[in-house]
């Protein structure tokens, strides 16, 4: 006899929830199209509107997803929930907003390849914080892929390293990276909740610190009265960010690392800037070169080498 759909659904999930190589490709997949979706928009929505709705629009989203965990794990929420709050608040709304300030004011290429340094900060941070040490294959694996990173978001001349100009928007993205490295080390530190519950009080922090930066630096929460005027194009990015990156991705992420630790887990976020190019070759049309595929190649093989290291005995 054929099961309900529903439970079909149900299956399918916890099965696509046990997969944290899976997980760990569609995270920065998503993730990659949210610096790129910020950049479509640029000039036509401030940052901090940008955020703040996407905060904002992301916890209504999952809420009533959440509801039925939230209740069942009330005791633990609310003894831990200035914790939990927080892990939106510094992993979610402070790491986009200062991605997307940053992004005001610089290049693809320099966003890119900073975003990039995110898994050595990791296996630097959890070396001098909890004393995890990285086996040298694991550090070659990443550096190879940092590599493979480079030559992408370099249009396969990394020579042009040595002329670019580093301004304020570099620093942002550089503060960007350090909080989201906070973030994944803190998830070792996780309360024992349903990763729904988990969410939708972390979302529920992102909201609160994305209508205060908005407040703060955004010019007040009346900037909320500019959406009536919002281009369909605007509209299509905020409901992508705040569904795609926001949900899916953090929940794909969250379980990759429960699952893998986080220097395992840490090496995926090489695939932000590549998803990132191929996005921008399909939805604008630049044209798919040789280095693409190169490129492509060595961050993989750089993926997969730090992870044979981190498997080994």
């Amino acid at each position: 006899m054929t099961k309900p759909l529903a439970s079909q659904n149900r299956g399918i999930t916890a099965r696509l929830l046990d997969q944290p190589y899976l997980l760990l490709i569609l995270a920065p997949l998503f993730w990659g199209g949210n610096g790129f979706a910020a950049k479509l928009v640029l000039g036509e929505i401030d940052p901090f509107l940008l955020l703040a709705t996407r905060c904002l629009g992301a916890t209504l989203f999952i809420l009533p997803f959440a509801w039925p965990h939230l209740r069942q794990d009330w005791p633990i929420i609310r003894r831990y929930w200035p914790l939990l709050m927080a892990y939106g608040a510094i992993g979610y709304a402070l790491f986009n907003v200062f991605l997307y300030v940053g992004l005001q004011t610089t290049t693809v290429v320099n966003s890119s390849i900073e975003q990039a340094a995110l898994p050595m900060m990791i296996l630097g941070a959890n070396f001098i914080v909890f004393r995890v040490r990285a086996r040298a294959l694991q550090i070659t694996g990443v550096v190879i892929a940092i590599l493979g990173v480079i030559l992408t978001a370099t249009h396969g001349d990394p020579g042009r390293l040595l002329t670019l100009d580093i301004n304020i928007g570099d620093a942002f993205v550089i503060i960007a990276c350090l909080t989201y490295m906070v973030y994944t080390l803190a998830l070792k530190f996780r309360p024992e909740v349903h990763l729904m519950s988990f969410l939708g009080v972390a979302f529920s922090g992102a909201a609160l610190m994305g209508l205060l930066t908005l407040q703060l630096f955004g010019g007040g929460l009346g900037q909320f009265a500019n959406l009536a005027h919002a281009s369909p194009k605007v509209w299509a990015v905020i409901t992508y960010v705040m569904i795609f990156p926001s949900m899916f991705s953090q929940v794909f992420y969250a379980r990759g690392v429960e699952l893998l630790g986080a220097n395992r887990a840490a090496p995926s976020h090489n695939l932000i800037p590549v998803f990132g190019t191929l996005l921008s070759v399909l939805l604008i049309g630049e044209r798919l070169e040789l280095y693409h595929y190169l490129a492509a190649a060595i961050i993989i093989g750089g993926i997969v080498l730090a992870e044979w290291a981190a498997r080994r005995k």
